[in-house]
């Protein structure tokens, strides 16, 4: 053969593997609204960045005729590119190939491109769309997710990874994105279970769709295994690029400075009149948020599960932060269990990956009852106290309202290591709300009075004259400073270039056991 010849050969086969399963699969895939594998990097990656390997690799299968079929690439396209001009590691499913089953190559494709981001300290980033594993290979294919498992396990904390489910997600597939930070789904396309609803059927014989059984609606509101829900897959890969650009790109970094044109400096009047007047009046505390990062930029995770506690990203005076926020607006912004997981596992998060955490409180305590205490509040507040224990990164609180017994010390309090406490004058800091603490410590007292009632009401006055304010803390130093609420933002800006250089550490060990 010529070199030229040669040449030839090559562009023939790259354009075989490019073909995936060939145009009648492709057809397919776009006649329902999906992307082929390749398109979504196109979309995901800066233009002409992404530079694949392994697309000459084959299946090595025998049995039940599969060595007949064999296609370039196999079922998973891997590579690296860049967003926004900074390196990751991608891997894409292919459904187009055996409907993008796992085989013991297409595990190894994989594994080779987690093992490349640990060692050059890159976010990873995959995008699932999968029936499971290859059945005509049997148990090695069992054995591949195992070794993905593994390795995702092992890049945890090390590097961000994030998953994006754009198709079916089944059996053992589940683990793998569960194991990673973030999971996006897509409206009417995605779909996770462990198993599907013709197993349910069966065993329990629970008539139930794929929609409903494992959907993205499902699982953004219900379960809380999904953290952002898309509309489509272009929106869905936009969210991805979006989040990325809050992170470092490994634990030894600290993440990007975005300069802004939003004064650091600035005051937001409308803050001082944010809180109503009665204290069981609700208000939103994303408005809040919005009034104080830069430009009003706040990409909230999770915004449909748990909505009693608010998180996300946003950047204040060009800095990255994670915001924790109760939410007044929601069950009066109390602590459940899914609040105390979501917001938990989000603290460890940021603590994970340098980004500092903004804490804004207005919490009436732990939700009360039985379904909350045979669910394990304890258990799962405990989750919540021990990640906030834990961090080590730049820890700001500010109490707009209530911050009320245990709860109070969960939310980052002074006394759990949080840097910076400040509290707007409107805040309650005490053991309950002063009606609950009058009806406990001067029960008798009123019970007696000629008019209970009266009486009653000015024991709550004069409670909430002595101890609901934020002044007693701050006479002992669990608070640092009472602000007005129009300088919030440039206080909290101030706080976080104070807090710039700081550093702490935990006591050497393997690991905490964190109450799971």
């Amino acid at each position: 053969m010529t070199d030229e010849s040669r040449i030839e050969q090559l562009r023939a086969l790259k354009a075989q593997a490019r073909m995936g399963g060939g145009e009648e699969r492709i057809g397919r895939q776009h006649d329902q609204g999906k992307l082929t594998a390749r398109e979504r990097l196109d979309l995901l990656l800066d233009k002409g960045s992404f530079h694949e390997i392994d697309m000459f690799v084959t299946h090595r299968a025998y049995d039940f005729g599969m060595d007949a079929k064999k296609f370039l690439s196999d079922s998973v396209v891997t590579g690296w590119g860049t967003i926004d001009g900074r390196l990751v590691y991608v891997f894409s499913q292919d459904f187009t190939v055996f409907g993008g089953s796992l085989s013991q190559v297409h595990s190894e494709k994989i594994c080779k491109i987690i093992d490349m981001a640990i060692k050059n300290g890159a976010p990873l980033i995959g995008l699932n769309d999968s029936g499971g594993a290859r059945i005509q290979e049997g148990v090695v294919s069992l054995g591949g997710y195992a070794d993905i498992f593994l390795r995702n396990t092992l890049a945890s904390g090390v590097i961000p990874q994030l998953s994006a489910i754009m198709g079916p997600c089944a059996g053992g597939a589940v683990y793998s994105p569960a194991l990673t930070d973030f999971i996006f789904m897509v409206k009417n396309s995605s779909y996770m279970f462990v198993t599907g609803p013709d197993v349910v059927k069966t065993v329990t014989h629970e008539e139930v769709s794929f929609e409903d059984l494992g959907g993205a609606t499902v699982h953004a509101e219900v379960s809380g295994v999904c953290h952002y829900v898309a509309e489509s897959e272009a929106d869905c890969l936009f969210l991805m690029r979006m989040l990325l650009g809050y992170l470092p790109q490994n634990n030894m970094e600290d993440p990007p400075f975005v300069e802004s044109s939003d004064d650091p400096l600035r005051f937001e009047p409308a803050l001082d009149a944010v809180v109503p007047d009665s204290p069981n009046k609700p208000y939103d505390m994303c408005e809040v948020i919005y009034m104080v990062v830069d430009e009003g930029d706040f990409l909230e995770i999770q915004a449909t599960y748990a909505p009693n506690i608010v998180v996300g990203f946003a950047r204040l005076g060009g800095h990255s932060v994670g915001i924790v926020a109760n939410q007044p607006a929601h069950l009066a912004g109390v602590l459940d269990i899914n609040a105390a997981d979501k917001a938990g596992r989000f603290v460890r998060f940021c603590d994970c990956f340098n980004v500092p955490l903004i804490t804004l409180v207005d919490v009436p305590g732990f939700l009360p009852g039985t379904t909350q205490e045979h669910g394990g509040i304890i258990r799962h507040g405990a989750k919540l106290l021990y990640a906030f224990c834990e961090a080590t990164v730049p820890k700001i609180t500010l109490i707009t309202r209530k911050a009320y017994g245990g709860a109070y010390d969960v939310m980052n309090s002074k006394h759990i290591r949080a840097d910076v406490n400040l509290a707007w004058p409107t805040a309650e800091i005490a053991v309950m709300g002063p009606e609950g603490a009058v009806n406990i410590v001067f029960r008798k007292e009123i019970a007696e009075a000629a008019d209970a009632e009266a009486r009653k009401v000015e024991l709550v006055q004069e409670y909430r004259d002595t101890f609901a304010n934020p002044y007693v803390a701050a006479g002992r130093g669990y608070v640092d400073d009472v602000i007005e609420p129009h300088e919030t933002r440039a206080r909290l800006i101030n706080a976080l270039e104070m807090l710039a250089n700081k550093r702490d550490a935990n006591p050497a060990k393997k690991h905490g056991n964190i109450p799971l």
